[in-house]
């Protein structure tokens, strides 16, 4: 989704070129003391100024950047960590020099190209006041002046210097939105009540040789099928289309991720939802030693080895929240009363900007929709073969066309977008890929082996992101 340029004032758009001017310049990881000018031109030296570790929790459009992680070699579009960075580095809050490691920077769930966030945190040490009086610098407003639209600090908290945004993360909330099109809701929450519990979610995620990982047990608190009130469904003209798009919304909680998890998750639930595999496939693919058949009372195959298939959509997933002790955080914001020039980046300027940018993307639904409207008064509504619950169709089943030839079926994998063909291959039926310990040695004696007699330096941020 390309940003509405015309809504920007002149100061968002002077720091969106400023920020595309400058991403392409790397991030150093030298931790060597600087000396900036301040405005007066006197040198500004960060050790001369003691710091404090907070955690700052923010927002992001995930389709306007090439992930969170910084990246050492440059990206098609900047990441987010690496706007966030220079966003602090600008306003003197930390030593630009001494990079990431510099300030102890570190993540609480790491989101991949084009996922987006509501609830990120990292947590870093920063520069405090040198003198008294040393009054409670305004974090949020500092920063949401310097940082694009597309990123937003919500909140920040003082914390512990032990404190980690990664291992002090009580729990992570993700959800992915979709349409009901074509999909058996009661499957889908049958087949998702399987993940709750402690379970091996190998076969439901990417294998990353590179991590070494031996692991897969991750433990899923909870897991539902909501609905999204109120649906964008403006005046239900995509009803009147012959189409059934109500939104909902997958609630994913769960302590830890592995990469991809929730993505590959949703792509087994689609399948479920169309009718295209049952809900035991869910604990069929976490079966990978037999324990499933024992927890569910079902005869299950053993599948140590994942069946290949596409992941789900990226757009729609969205970190909702990353839960921490009370203890731990004291979220604060720097408060609703200020000036009328920083009002904006304020509390009451940030809904209000927020809020501007939910109604337009409103003005954008209804505009999509009546052009759906539009078109179905000259084109056909194509035919509805899912769920096979409702339509009683199957696999073998789908009528042929006039022309005899199968017809080209879509199987949903979110976000609008389908994978489209005319033979469905049932997962247990498909190509198994390697055996993860398989993989992890040959990557551990071919890339591993080169890469360990080059020891390159890896931030704390990207040694800890797994998720």
């Amino acid at each position: 989704m390309t940003p509405n340029y015309d809504a920007w004032s002149k100061e968002e758009l002077i720091a969106r070129l400023t920020e595309i001017e400058q991403r392409l310049k790397p991030i150093p990881n030298r931790k060597k003391p600087v000396s900036l000018s301040t405005p007066g031109g006197n040198p500004f030296h960060f050790d001369r100024h003691p710091r404090r570790k907070i955690a700052v929790k923010f927002c992001y459009s995930g389709w306007e950047y090439n992930g969170l992680a910084f990246q050492s070699d440059p990206t098609p579009l900047p990441t987010v960590e690496e706007v966030l960075f220079r966003a602090f580095a600008k306003a003197r809050l930390v030593d630009p020099d001494a990079g990431l490691d510099g300030c102890g920077w570190e993540r609480c769930g790491r989101t991949d190209v084009g996922v987006s966030a509501a609830g990120q945190v990292v947590s870093l040490w920063v520069r405090k006041p040198a003198r008294p009086p040393q009054r409670e610098l305004q974090y949020v407003s500092i920063l949401n002046r310097i940082l694009p639209p597309t990123i937003r600090v919500l909140a920040w908290s003082p914390v512990s210097p032990s404190f980690s945004a990664r291992f002090n993360c009580k729990h992570r909330h993700y959800k992915y939105f979709f349409t009901t099109q074509g999909l058996d809701l009661s499957l889908m929450q049958g087949a998702a009540d399987y993940l709750v519990g402690e379970h091996d979610f190998r076969n439901l995620s990417k294998l990353d040789p590179a991590k070494q990982i031996t692991d897969f047990r991750r433990r899923i608190l909870s897991a539902q099928v909501n609905p999204v009130e109120p649906s964008p469904d403006l005046c239900d003209i995509t009803k009147r289309a012959g189409h059934d798009d109500q939104l909902y919304v997958f609630d994913l909680v769960g302590s830890a991720f592995l990469y991809h998890q929730v993505r590959h998750i949703m792509a087994v639930l689609f399948l479920v939802g169309t009718g295209l595999e049952p809900p035991s496939i869910i604990p069929t693919l976490m079966n990978t030693d037999g324990s499933e058949s024992t927890k569910t009372g079902l005869q299950l195959p053993i599948v140590d080895r994942k069946p290949e298939y596409q992941m789900a959509d990226p757009l729609p997933l969205m970190l909702w929240d990353c839960a921490f002790s009370g203890s731990d955080v004291h979220w604060q914001s720097d408060g609703d009363t200020g000036s009328l020039g920083t009002e904006k980046h304020s509390g009451t300027g940030l809904v209000r900007q927020i809020h501007s940018v939910y109604q337009r993307s409103l003005i954008h639904t209804a505009l999509e929709g009546h052009f759906l409207s539009a078109a179905v008064r000259y084109h056909s509504v194509p035919p509805q073969y899912f769920p096979f619950s409702r339509t009683g169709l199957s696999v073998g089943t789908i009528p042929r066309l006039p022309n005899n030839s199968l017809p080209v079926i879509g199987v949903p994998l979110g976000g609008g977008t389908c994978r489209r063909g005319v033979k469905y291959v049932p997962l247990l039926s498909r190509k198994r890929l390697d055996h993860v310990d398989v993989a992890n040695a040959r990557w551990k004696n071919g890339k591993g082996s080169r890469h360990e007699n080059r020891k390159p330096q890896t931030s704390t941020a990207e040694a800890t992101g797994d998720e």
